[in-house]
């Protein structure tokens, strides 16, 4: 399909000069940007889209999600602790997962994403309850082909339960020989490398506190003989740092390290509590991080410190982190929160309106080892979001219409949204039954609340328990 985006209001390239343009065209033809630039041209194409009084820029990368999460979101139990607590209510919740919930809240959650103009998201599922039958990656991967969304899902795993020392109940954890194996499998049917993929794997043990020191070196070691990227998440409390220095005898950076995983080919989720030697040695490293300013807010973890990161060379690109710990979807809020949550630091630490969109595009895009996406580039993956800034909360902001899209709250989803030179949402409107979708999510939630509600006798659900 050929598609000509005419008269933009602005475009913004992302591209090596930061390039932006009033007017021009936009030229995609199978998948692909074939010509871009301010001059107007008249090709023949299947379509023209009119994008006068509309900002169009490169489709956002999402780089940490867990998308299972936006079936618990805003439990009154888990409204007010720390992460540590938060997570061991949670998981008498999350033991109910089932293959038909992961599917569901996979679709959800990227269908938000999309809306919000994201175009690649990546996932980090980790957690697999005795009895759904496992190969919920599957699922999931499903959920994002049916979307037509870019996805590069992370084969979690936790293999320290609760009897071993960890967070997690035994019955969420996996053995070692289980991951790996469920590893391979996912390797041959999914993994593509190839410029374009729309499906990746990378390899994704989850924490300090869920995963043993064994686990963490076997993975670094499988992923750097099989060309995969690794994550996990890295120093996102004070908790996990206790937790590091009681049972490793190491900061967390320090711990990572010794397991092989400061590498180019890493990126952590939060990166909070870092010290000005260890922004050095992630750098060094070429690690990359995936910042989450809302999920820190929301659970008081604290102001992570990007500029710094920035400026010592370490890539960043933004995550919405789990829709339990948000509890939100919504990239344009996150790119938002990055710049206002910087602000609380002293005036140096601050991030501007286009470096933190830069982050969620170009800098995502290098998170995730990719160099076809993140930018409009003749020859790159055609992946765009198109916003209008006609309404009413733009109404005086047109000085910077490009800066405009994160200083103001955006009240309407993107306005149109092309992953992989395919339109998937049109003048707001998906190609989903979202009332079909948001009614059997809500009936999934209910029951997974009110299942863990029987099983263990706690309240989670009343309000009076949070005061």
């Amino acid at each position: 399909m050929k598609i000509l985006i005419t008269n933009p209001l602005l475009t913004a390239t992302m591209d090596d000069n930061h390039s932006e343009y009033a007017g021009g065209h936009v030229l995609i033809d199978n998948g692909i940007i074939e010509s871009i630039g301010p001059e107007t041209i008249n090709p023949e194409v299947d379509e023209i889209i009119d994008a006068a009084g509309m900002v169009v820029l490169p489709g956002f990368i999402n780089t940490h999600h867990h998308l299972y999460q936006t079936l618990t979101r805003n439990i009154p139990l888990m409204q007010n602790v720390p992460l540590f607590d938060w997570l061991t209510h949670h998981y008498e919740v999350w033991r109910e997962l089932t293959a038909e919930a992961v599917f569901v809240s996979a679709q959800a959650g990227l269908l938000e994403l999309m809306k919000s103009g994201t175009t690649t998201s990546t996932d980090h599922l980790y957690l697999f309850p005795r009895g759904t039958g496992r190969e919920l990656i599957d699922t999931e991967i499903r959920a994002a082909r049916e979307l037509g969304i870019r996805f590069q899902p992370t084969r979690g795993s936790m293999s320290l339960g609760k009897s071993k020392g960890g967070l997690p109940p035994d019955d969420v954890v996996q053995t070692e020989t289980e991951i790996l194996k469920d590893c391979e499998r996912l390797l041959a049917l999914y993994h593509d490398d190839s410029d374009g993929a729309m499906t990746r794997i990378s390899l994704a043990p989850c924490s300090p506190f869920s995963v043993t020191p064994e686990l963490m070196r076997t993975t670094a070691e499988y992923a750097r003989a099989n060309n995969l990227l690794i994550h996990t998440h890295l120093a996102e409390t004070l908790d996990e740092e206790k937790f590091c220095l009681e049972h490793f005898g190491r900061r967390p950076v320090a711990y990572v390290e010794s397991l092989g995983w400061l590498t180019d080919y890493s990126w952590f989720a939060h990166a909070v509590h870092l010290d000005n030697e260890e922004i050095e040695r992630l750098a060094a490293a070429g690690a990359g991080v995936s910042h989450c300013p809302s999920s820190n807010m929301r659970l008081g973890s604290g102001i992570a410190p990007v500029k710094e990161m920035l400026t010592a060379g370490v890539r960043i690109g933004l995550g919405v982190d789990g829709s339990a710990s948000n509890d939100s979807g919504n990239m344009l809020a996150e790119i938002r929160n990055a710049m206002l949550l910087s602000r609380l630091r002293s005036a140096p630490q601050w991030l501007t309106a286009r470096e933190v969109l830069w982050m969620a595009t170009r800098g995502g895009a290098g998170v995730l080892n990719r160099q076809d996406i993140g930018q409009l580039v003749v020859g790159k993956q055609a992946d765009l979001a198109l916003f209008s800034v006609r309404g009413v909360e733009y109404a005086g902001a047109l000085s910077d219409p490009l800066a405009a899209l994160v200083f103001t709250v955006r009240m309407s989803p993107v306005d149109y949204l092309i992953i992989n030179g395919k339109i998937k949402i049109r003048s707001g409107k998906s190609e989903v039954d979202e009332i079909a979708l948001i009614r059997r999510h809500n009936q999934l939630s209910t029951e997974m609340t009110q299942k863990a509600v029987a099983k263990t006798g706690i309240d989670f659900l009343n309000i009076e328990t949070t005061k």
